[in-house]
């Protein structure tokens, strides 16, 4: 069974930067796709970003991969997203995702991944 733990949520101001932490635990982890999503009040999870085991990334936009990197340690089973330029439009719960079926491309829908965390809130203020 992966478990997976986020946190580096917060409250900030526009313009500012976070940095979110996903650590997986179980199975094979440091091989496994993982994905952050974001969902919003009253609105549907949203793909982000997600990241290979080999380090191959995928944005949602172009807006997002101007301002977001993802990255892993397969070392310490961690993958982080670094948010710059914080927007209040980015403001939602973001969830990291595992996908343990050995693909080689990033999944950008929720039924890609098996495994879910439960969650870290992004609160950004104008």
């Amino acid at each position: 069974q992966v478990q997976l733990v986020e946190s580096g949520g917060g409250l900030v101001q526009a313009g500012s930067s976070l940095r979110l932490s996903c650590t997986a635990s179980g199975g094979t982890s440091n091989t496994y796709v993982i994905g952050w999503f974001h969902q919003a009040p009253g609105k549907e999870r949203e793909f982000v970003a997600g990241i290979t085991w080999s380090g191959g990334a995928t944005y949602s936009t172009d807006s997002v991969k101007g301002r977001f990197t993802i990255s892993r340690d397969n070392f310490k089973n961690t993958v982080y997203l670094q948010m710059n330029s914080l927007e209040p439009e980015d403001t939602a719960v973001y969830y990291c995702a595992a996908d343990a079926s050995a693909r080689t491309y990033v999944p950008t829908t929720q039924t890609g991944y098996a495994y879910w965390g439960q969650g870290t809130q992004v609160t950004v203020s104008s």
